[in-house]
């Protein structure tokens, strides 16, 4: 649904770099240098990040 606030696994500040991520990967930039630049240096936050699906539009549809 949302990218988590903070990393599943190390507990760092993720969230508020989602919309900045997001932005440049649908520009065309690489991912691995957005992960770079933004600090996300650990596997499992980069790999939060690439894996993630953002599906709040698909599911806010079904909101009562």
């Amino acid at each position: 649904m949302m990218i988590p606030i903070r990393c599943i696994t190390c507990g760092k500040p993720v969230g508020h770099l989602w919309e900045k991520y997001s932005e440049r990967v649908k520009n065309g930039e690489k991912i691995v240098k957005v992960l770079d630049d933004l600090g996300l240096e650990r596997y499992c936050c980069r790999a939060m990040f690439m894996s993630h699906v953002d599906m709040i539009k698909d599911v806010a549809r079904f909101k009562r």
